[in-house]
């Protein structure tokens, strides 16, 4: 470097620890932050900065009443153990700036602490405390402290974001899916939706009971295909046109033909599966029709499953029909059970062996409705299913004499 060029060389030493302090910089934004998730960047800073700069962390996150919360640590956990006037993390959330002092931790064991402030776009989400048992900390080291926890407190505004995001999704799927309305008084209900993954999104299952004349209920689950919030709105539309459609009170492959009729009209609308099931408590028989969708099961008394062999017919959207129907007797003592696919496909299996594994199940005899569809989607394991699952259970209540 020549001397004219108007830059100083400065101290060797003063430029090797500020190639440190920007390695380190960059391994902390890759290492902080991987995931959307409040706890995992608060597991990921305490364990960067453990790894690279102190004996022992603890992350504190401010709680809504104010208080704080530890939700991560690493390292020698009893150094964190400190006896002092204030805790160090709410004296940094008090001041907004970082604090270094010596102090008498658990054992007599004299500590340098810093508590840093996790503080980004002038909001606080709480604080990181890092100890060291012999040395203080240099000005370079301070420096990445205030740094990853800004790193860390700007991924934990993100991460709050999205699951307010997520919130909303689901309180909006919630909304669409909703709970069966006004079903039959001798027909007992129960019914789950689980979104696919840890992450809420919008989809296009769904089920809906529909109270038709001289006591009968059609109860219905469907499947648009495709996920998102277009399979959300057509999955509405679905069901906007379906209730019109069986008001008119026609058999179950009849409302199939007209409903398929009325989507084919619309080129961009997504198909869809569906199965139908009229239930008659009185006359204890029940019409099955289905839409490309998979067949039902039905629980008998010992608990035992059998599917029901319904005539599947195109999905909906073609304009094809050909929808079948066939009845099938149902007792006070059988639970149907309705369902989209993510509750038993599995990647890779064949269809037929994972309806298999469903009639195949042995569940506790003299469960309720809802027991029991709580038992089949424990066995199958639904909640971290591939795919968003709906299910719709259904019991004929006993006529009184």
């Amino acid at each position: 470097m020549s001397e004219h060029d108007g830059r100083s060389a400065g101290p060797p030493g003063e430029y090797e620890a500020l190639r440190a302090r920007l390695r380190a910089m960059e391994a902390a934004a890759e290492q902080i932050g991987t995931r959307l998730d409040e706890n995992a960047t608060c597991e990921e800073l305490a364990g960067f900065l453990f790894r690279n700069l102190c004996d022992a962390v603890a992350v504190d996150l401010r709680a809504e009443d104010g208080g704080l919360d530890r939700v991560a640590v690493a390292g020698a956990v009893g150094l964190l153990a400190t006896r002092a006037e204030k805790s160090p993390s709410v004296r940094a959330l008090d001041g907004g700036h970082p604090l270094s002092e010596w102090v008498v931790a658990s054992g007599g064991t004299r500590v340098h602490l810093v508590s840093v402030p996790l503080l980004a776009h002038d909001r606080v989400y709480g604080a990181v405390l890092a100890v060291r048992a012999h040395g203080g900390f240099s000005d370079h080291e301070a420096a990445t402290l205030h740094f990853t926890a800004r790193l860390a407190a700007v991924h934990l505004g993100h991460a709050r974001e999205m699951a307010a995001t997520e919130d909303t999704a689901m309180n909006l799927q919630r909304a669409l899916v909703s709970e069966p309305g006004r079903p039959h008084p001798n027909l007992e209900m129960a019914s789950r939706y689980l979104p696919v993954g840890t992450r809420a999104l919008v989809g296009g299952d769904w089920f809906e009971t529909v109270r038709l004349h001289f006591g009968r209920t059609l109860l219905v689950v469907g499947d648009v295909m495709g996920h998102g919030l277009d399979a959300a709105v057509d999955m509405n539309a679905y069901r906007s046109t379906l209730r019109d459609v069986a008001s008119t009170d026609l058999a179950p492959h009849r409302v199939l033909r007209q409903l398929d009729a009325l989507v084919a009209e619309d080129p961009a609308r997504r198909p869809a599966t569906c199965l139908l099931v009229r239930v008659d408590p009185t006359r204890g028989v029940a019409d099955f029709a289905s839409a490309g969708h998979l067949p039902p099961a039905v629980f008998g008394e010992d608990s035992t499953a059998v599917l029901v062999d319904v005539p599947v017919g195109p999905p909906l959207g073609t304009g094809v029909g050909g929808y079948e129907g066939m009845t099938r007797r149902i007792t006070p003592e059988e639970t149907l059970l309705m369902f989209t696919d993510g509750l038993v496909e599995r990647r890779g299996e064949d269809i037929d062996v994972s309806l298999a594994r469903l009639a195949g199940l042995r569940l506790p005899v003299g469960e309720t409705v809802e027991e029991m569809v709580d038992a089949v989607v424990a066995a199958l394991d639904a909640r971290h299913a591939e795919d968003d699952v709906a299910v719709l259970a259904a019991r004929v209540r006993p006529r009184r004499p």
